[in-house]
């Protein structure tokens, strides 16, 4: 697998065979050291600076108040002080799209990736006062991800400038609407978080690789998704309980769109990654501010620090796109 190959500090790591992870859904190498190795260290990815490292094994808990419940129990400090293992040195230099970038996790996002030495392009729909005032920001406005035209819009704007080496698809929709049988199902609201959190990635990623904006080999694909596009979790998150059909839809979608992406995107040498940013702080998750505590939700600068850390660690794989959970860097299964 050329997305492992590279040298790290100590080791080198060299896949010999590819070996299929039925667990995890994606194939990953054999790995083989060449000389001593160290736990954790990683070869290095096309993208200059960026670690990729394979997902870590196994899965993350999905009874969320039991998760942050071990955390505490037993002192995870990748769950409770993701700056004791941040590593944002993959971020100098490096140019980051992220869209839906003026406000909410997405803003918290441009921000740090700016403030670690990135040059950010902010996407959005309208600008805001808290975007503009980030230092190294290039904004693009006009921005509604429902719109193929816009969407072209933005890679034409790119045209011609340095590559993306990253991008995140981070624009999403999640209306406090009563979407159950006993409330009453929304419709026109469900079809308006596919066309916003499902297909938007897709059209956003599609123009940016048609007029050639995503570096290639090199560049990263990250779609913002949730925890809540898990299927299977739905048997422990919604048992015996049915809601939020649009968002749980939706974000199944996205996922496979990810997976989708990561599968045509590969020859190019372009890596994907389904990333659950975790429960943050932000207006869209408001409704949901009496669990905020006892499910560890965190300000979006916490958040934020999360999932850059996730993003660094994301390399080429020889199929399938991961799923992860970046409170503690676990999968999630499809």
């Amino acid at each position: 697998s050329e997305g492992w190959k590279g040298a790290s500090r100590s080791a080198r790591w060299v896949s010999q065979e590819a070996r299929v992870d039925r667990s995890h859904g994606f194939s990953i190498g054999t790995r083989k050291a060449s000389a001593p190795a160290k736990q954790g260290y990683a070869a290095q990815s096309a993208t200059k600076g960026a670690a990729a490292q394979p997902p870590a094994r196994g899965f993350t808990e999905p009874d969320q108040v039991k998760r942050y419940a071990d955390a505490k129990a037993s002192g995870n400090k990748r769950v409770l002080d993701i700056d004791s293992v941040y590593d944002p040195a993959w971020m100098k230099g490096a140019r980051v799209l992220v869209t839906g970038a003026n406000r909410g996790i997405g803003l918290s996002l441009a921000k740090e990736a700016a403030r670690c030495g990135a040059v950010v392009v902010g996407a959005c729909r309208k600008p805001s006062d808290e975007l503009a005032a980030i230092e190294n920001v290039e904004i693009v406005d006009g921005v509604e991800v429902t719109s193929s035209a816009a969407c072209e819009a933005l890679a034409e704007s790119l045209a011609g400038k340095d590559p993306i080496d990253v991008l995140i698809n981070n624009a999403g929709y999640f209306p406090d609407v009563s979407d159950d049988f006993t409330g009453g199902l929304n419709f026109e609201e469900n079809l308006k978080q596919y066309d916003i959190c499902a297909v938007g990635p897709l059209r956003v990623t599609a123009a940016l690789v048609k007029k050639g904006c995503l570096r290639q080999p090199g560049g990263k694909v990250i779609n913002i998704t949730s925890q809540g596009g898990s299927a299977l979790w739905r048997q422990v998150q919604n048992a015996n309980k049915g809601g939020d059909y649009g968002h749980h839809m939706c974000k199944a979608a996205a996922n496979m769109c990810g997976v989708l992406m990561a599968e045509e995107l590969r020859p190019k040498g372009i890596a994907v990654a389904n990333l659950h940013p975790g429960f943050n702080r932000t207006g869209m998750t408001k409704k949901y501010e009496h669990i905020w505590d006892i499910e560890g939700a965190v300000e979006c600068e916490v958040g934020a620090k999360r999932v850059m850390h996730e993003i660094g660690r994301v390399g080429l794989l020889d199929s399938g796109a991961p799923f992860i959970n970046c409170e503690d860097g676990l999968l999630i299964p499809y």
